[in-house]
């Protein structure tokens, strides 16, 4: 059981790193990774312009079962989260924001889906 659920956790990890080479390619800076808050956690917060991207990734066997693993109670989680890392960074009051989610799958080029869930 331990092997399975370290697998689990590297796999998870490489699915944030290939998700945060995206954004940067698409001209964000990572702003913060795996950022934890007692509410629950972030994995990237990206920032590009005066726009911060609060990102789940989600790894799956397959980028369809990855869509459907987000649900409303994960979200309201992810949302306290991002507050309370705003509350912790004020120099971005003021800044857009809005919550991505990345599909990774193995052998297939990662999902972007931005404004995934509204705030």
């Amino acid at each position: 059981m331990r092997a399975a659920r370290t697998r689990a956790y590297r796999r998870g990890v490489f699915a944030e790193r290939l998700a945060a080479a995206l954004f940067r390619l698409k001209g964000y800076a990572i702003v913060a990774r795996r950022y934890k808050t007692p509410v629950g956690e972030i994995d990237l917060v990206a920032l590009r312009n005066r726009s911060l991207a609060f990102v789940e990734v989600k790894r799956r066997k397959s980028q369809d079962d990855a869509a459907w693993t987000l649900p409303t109670r994960q979200r309201r989680r992810i949302v306290r989260a991002a507050q309370y890392w705003l509350a912790s960074h004020p120099e971005f009051a003021g800044y857009d924001m809005r919550f991505d989610v990345v599909l990774t799958a193995p052998w297939t080029w990662p999902r972007h889906l931005e404004n995934a869930f509204p705030v």
